[in-house]
């Protein structure tokens, strides 16, 4: 449903567009003030840097605006240094402790469009200040000495002699999905990783999502959110896919991952509260370690253990067509390189930072990602895509897994605690309580 402008207050506009009741306090209407200029201004902003706008599914006519007529980039600067002004004085004293999660979460969205907006027109930052700036956390950048233990261990796990990261990758040639049962496989994946989160959280009405294949993508997979608990995900076929990649993708990308919480911030803050700053999702901000760092420890989640190697073998080999009594061979595997994922922000610090050449950064991720340099080449593509941006999968996964498992032992506990870091104003500081 659209928002209407009238003569009433905006607050009030707002709300009654969605069928909410209005909140009278002069806290909330000016947070309500602060939101509606946040999403004209994330929008403009978007037409100034493509990609910059991950979804939206707000006022159509915020959307022609910002395309009719974007205010240059040095007057968009000024606007979020306003708005992060007027967030300054909205007192905590006239909220609820809902309504101050939600500033808090607005002054996090507002200091990431500063950010943006300064490297947008130029302005250098480190590796860390810019992911500090733009997500909400300052990552700890660890030698890659550290992670030589870790290749140790994996180098006795692999068969025969020679360079670690071509015997890994040649093991796992093994385990390449044939791409005439990737849809099957890929629907299988999906369909299990719904049926796992269908039996803790209760999806909204009409939730779906439409699966396509893509080529010439810097990224593996991607959830691009319609709105109306409507998904696209599309899966990049640019290189082989492994067997695991099938529950990933499909518990990343969709349940309990992108598709899921999208869709419970639309019903639950969006149409339920008016909280119109949810209908828009800038790219570089915190909610994308929120994002990415709830759908990774959602794979896990959704198959602890053992559970996603048992389930792979017994459902998802034979569908592509593998040997099912390998599975366990390969699990291992997977389990170990698991714990080298943080070793890909020491990576592109160093490279960002130019303290890395670009040949030595793929030489770099190959042996720390234990890969083919043709897959380090295109995981470094992503990375100077998205610079500063691939923290949020590792150490985001590792904050929300924290959080989560803080919450309980019982799988219960835990999944009340992951649809509460999914439908509500999650900010990266509420990932420390």
């Amino acid at each position: 449903m659209k928002f209407r402008h009238a003569a009433a207050p905006l607050a009030a506009t707002v709300a009654l567009s969605l069928g909410v009741p209005a909140l009278a306090s002069p806290g909330s209407d000016l947070l309500d003030r602060v939101a509606v200029d946040f999403v004209r201004l994330t929008l403009e902003a978007g037409e100034r840097e493509p990609g910059y706008v991950d979804a939206y599914y707000g006022p159509r006519e915020y959307l022609n605006a910002a395309k009719l007529a974007p205010r240059p980039v040095s007057v968009l600067r000024k606007e979020a240094d306003r708005l992060q002004g007027l967030l300054t004085k909205v007192s905590d004293k006239d909220l609820t402790p809902d309504q101050r999660r939600r500033k808090l979460f607005l002054k996090g969205q507002v200091k990431a469009a500063q950010t943006r907006l300064a490297m947008i027109a130029g302005d250098k930052f480190s590796f860390q200040d810019e992911a500090q700036g733009l997500f909400g956390v300052r990552p700890a950048i660890k030698p890659l000495k550290t992670y030589d233990p870790i290749l140790a261990r994996i180098d006795r796990l692999v068969p025969g002699k020679g360079d670690l990261a071509a015997r890994v990758d040649a093991f796992q040639a093994a385990y390449v999905i044939p791409t005439d049962r990737l849809e099957p496989v890929m629907k299988a994946g999906i369909a299990a990783c719904k049926a796992k989160t269908e039996e803790h959280i209760k999806l909204p009405a009409g939730e779906r999502f439409d699966l396509s294949f893509v080529t010439k993508k810097p990224w593996s997979g991607y959830n691009w959110y319609q709105g109306g608990a409507h998904s696209l995900i599309e899966i990049n076929t640019d290189l082989p896919i492994y067997i695991s990649r099938a529950l990933d993708l499909g518990c990343h990308e969709g349940y309990p991952g992108h598709h899921v919480l999208n869709a419970l911030l639309e019903e639950k803050l969006t149409k339920e509260k008016g909280w119109v700053e949810f209908s828009v999702y800038p790219l570089f901000s915190p909610q994308s370690l929120i994002a990415e760092g709830s759908a990774n420890y959602g794979i896990a989640l959704a198959f602890p253990g053992k559970a996603k190697t048992e389930f792979e073998r017994d459902k998802l080999y034979p569908l592509a067509g593998l040997d099912p009594k390998t599975a366990a061979a390969y699990g291992a595997l997977m389990d170990a390189k698991a714990a080298l994922a943080r070793s890909e922000i020491t990576i592109a610090a160093a490279y960002l930072d130019g303290k890395m050449k670009k040949p030595e950064a793929i030489k770099a991720l190959a042996k720390y990602g234990l890969t083919s340099t043709a897959r380090a080449e295109k995981r470094l593509s992503f990375i100077e895509t998205y610079r500063a941006y691939i923290i949020n999968y590792s150490l985001g996964q590792d904050l929300v897994r924290a959080h989560v498992e803080r919450a309980g032992k019982t799988e219960a506990a835990r999944w009340a605690a992951m649809e509460r870091v999914i439908s509500e104003p999650t900010t990266p500081a509420d990932l420390a309580k």
